[in-house]
């Protein structure tokens, strides 16, 4: 198996991986990037400022140094091959589910989401899936290209099928997107407002959550490769993942499509890391 690449560890992540309740790792891979590369370079720029962070949280009133985790490092990829990289990234993430532990993947673009939701899915067949983003990414291909991060989520439904797929926030895609997720996923177009009662309803059934931070308004949040105009605060996404912790099975997350480069205040790298902290220690028990 293609081992992670240990550089430097995010605040308060220092366990041993064998006593570990979760795993955090990176996939720095932006092969599919449609508009403006550069998420490869997110977990590093997350690492290094996440120790401008306490490792308390006051919105969840948790605490990094109380619970176990270990950080991974970087998946090494080849670029230049996809299906390879979504391969390595597919088999380390089933190690780490078959060890009994969960996993927080911080990519990366947003096709790095497909192998960690397989890995889930594999494990759990009653999977369901909670999509916080601004785009629809249900496109059947982009330019004749199937794998891509504007097709991940209809990748995704080609095992999950109809029911298990719910999105939120979501202001951009094609026409024919909003129209195939009248039939086949719920989507809650350009707010979160429905994501409470939605966390009800999948209260008890195993539900991975995935996080594309574009979702937030690029007034706030300049970082990242594809902007949208008229998305939520942070604190919108905040009190969303505060309604998070009402899950009973979350299993694995993912926080995605920083691109720190853009953001040269770095205001956007700080947002990206309280939001790992913050579903770190929403995956926890």
């Amino acid at each position: 198996m293609n081992k992670p690449l240990h550089l430097s560890t995010f605040i308060g992540c220092e366990k041993p991986y064998m006593e570990a309740e979760v795993v955090l790792f990176g996939v720095p891979f932006d092969g599919t990037t449609t508009f403006r590369p550069g998420t490869r370079f997110a977990m590093q720029a997350i690492r290094t400022d996440s120790f401008g962070l306490e490792t308390y949280s006051p919105y969840l009133d948790k605490d990094l140094e109380d619970v176990s985790i270990y950080d991974g490092g970087d998946l090494d990829l080849p670029f230049g091959n996809t299906e390879k990289v979504l391969g390595q990234i597919l088999a380390y993430s089933q190690e780490v589910l078959e060890d009994g532990k969960k996993f927080l993947m911080v990519g990366g673009e947003h096709l790095v989401s497909l192998p960690t939701i397989q890995a889930a899915y594999q494990k759990y067949p009653n999977l369901h899936v909670i999509h916080i983003d601004a785009h629809t990414d249900l496109r059947e291909a982009y330019l004749g290209e199937k794998l891509s991060h504007a097709s991940v989520i209809r990748r995704c439904h080609d095992f999950l099928g109809d029911g298990r797929i719910f999105q939120f926030g979501i202001r951009s895609g094609m026409k024919e997107e909003f129209e195939w997720a009248k039939e086949h996923t719920y989507l809650e177009r350009f707010t979160l407002d429905t994501l409470k009662e939605k966390v009800q309803e999948l209260q008890d059934v195993p539900v991975y959550v995935t996080i594309d931070l574009d979702v937030l308004d690029p007034g706030t949040f300049p970082g990242t490769g594809t902007p949208e105009p008229g998305g939520i605060t942070y604190r919108e996404l905040l009190e969303a993942i505060k309604h998070l912790q009402s899950l009973n099975q979350i299993v694995a997350a993912d926080v995605v499509e920083l691109s720190p480069q853009y953001d040269p205040s770095g205001a956007s790298t700080a947002m990206a890391c309280k939001t790992v902290r913050e579903m770190l220690l929403t995956l926890v028990e």
